[in-house]
Order: structure tokens, then sequence, then C-alpha cells
């Protein structure tokens, strides 16, 4: 087996304070030291950590939800996704409960595809990102009601050809969604071949954790 793999590291913290509260995240700044280099400086966004799932239906194809983010002005193409902002939800509920707010579906197969770092030089997000299948539509009644931005979202099951394209193109831009279309076709390709795939069990430990204070 390959050793090639991110190597888990806490350095000597000599002091960490929150220098702004913002209206979702805050900042903190913190003063480490490591073997190579003594009294370094960094502030990073102090982030909950995220989930986001990959929905494949049983032609193969992939859920996108259109959402509009402010901090790029534009509406992009994602996966379903959300925040680990609810005190002691373990991760797969957050997924099964971000799945049935923003897509109105439940999954009854579950699987973990990677675990990610999106801006590990500014923030200590991390993200868990689970391939789901096998559908269920929630009924009207028991639906989510979308609020702010999430009241204008736009789905579309796309092939898993168009969203290739699509990220190869450059139109698709999402971090998150760009993984989770890659990753999506290498399973489904080795699937097909009757090769091994690499998902993890839905309770396989995090390969990174959110681990800054969120006082």
């Amino acid at each position: 087996m390959s050793d090639l793999r991110d190597e888990a590291y806490t350095p000597d913290i000599t002091d960490s304070e929150v220098v702004y509260h913002g209206a979702v995240w805050n900042i903190r700044r913190e003063t480490f030291d490591l073997p190579e280099a003594t009294g370094l400086v960094r502030d990073m966004m102090s982030h909950t950590g995220a989930v986001a799932i990959a929905c494949v239906d049983e032609q193969e194809r992939i859920l996108l939800i259109q959402q509009y983010r402010h901090p790029v002005r534009a509406r992009l193409w994602e996966v379903p996704a959300g925040l680990l902002d609810v005190p002691d939800e373990e991760p797969f509920a957050a997924a099964q409960r971000e799945l049935a707010e923003e897509a109105d579906l439940r999954a009854a197969r579950w699987e973990v595809l990677t675990d990610s770092c999106l801006t590990p030089g500014g923030s200590s997000e991390t993200i868990r990102l689970y391939l789901a299948r096998d559908f269920e539509l929630i009924a009207d009644e028991d639906r989510h009601e979308r609020s702010e931005e999430e009241a204008g979202f736009k789905f579309r099951w796309a092939s898993l050809d168009e969203a290739l394209d699509a990220v190869s193109a450059g139109e698709i831009t999402n971090a998150i969604a760009q993984l989770a279309i890659l990753q999506v076709a290498h399973i489904l390709r080795a699937e097909a071949a009757g090769e091994p795939t690499r998902t993890r069990s839905v309770d396989a430990p995090r390969r990174l954790i959110d681990g800054r204070p969120q006082a």
C-alpha cells in the first residue's frame, strides 16, 4: 500500500484569539512554533466544517443544484451540501438532513467518497463528501421550507458525460461539485468494469477534523 498520504500534525500553539466576530464565521489569529520555524502568526476562518452529497440516480445521473453565492457574485452549480453547525450532530446525520432540506430526498444507500480541505491556507474547514443512491422523494407536506438564497434553487439531473464536459470546459467552478463529478465518474466506471472501488462506510473515521474553537 502506498504511503502517499497527508499527515496530521499539531504544532506548539502559543497564542490563540478571535480577532473578528462575523455573522457566520469568526476569524481567529494564532501564533505557533514549528521545528523549522518559530513565532509564526496566521489568521484563519474558524469554520464548523461541512458535508456534501453526490446523488446518483438509477440512470447514473448526478444531481446538481444552482445557488447564488455572493462572495463570487455568481449562481453556481453545486451538489447538496451544508454546515456542521448543529451541536453534537454527526456528519452522516447532517448529510441526511441536508439532502432532505436541499433536495427533498431520502437515500437508502450511502458511502463515503472523500474528506477534503478546501482552503487550508486560510480556513480550518474540512468537508466530507458522500455518495448517495436509491432515493425516495419526501412528501410535499413534510418538505423543508427553503428561504434566503436557497429559495432560488434550480435543480438538474445531469448525465456524467455532460457534467464532466462542463467541468473540463470551466463551466462548473465549485470545487466540491467538480470533485463529486470526478469521483462519481471514477466509481461508476470501476463498477461497470467489475473493478474494486475505494469508498468507505459512513462510520469511517474522518481523515481531517475541524478542531478550532468556535467561541
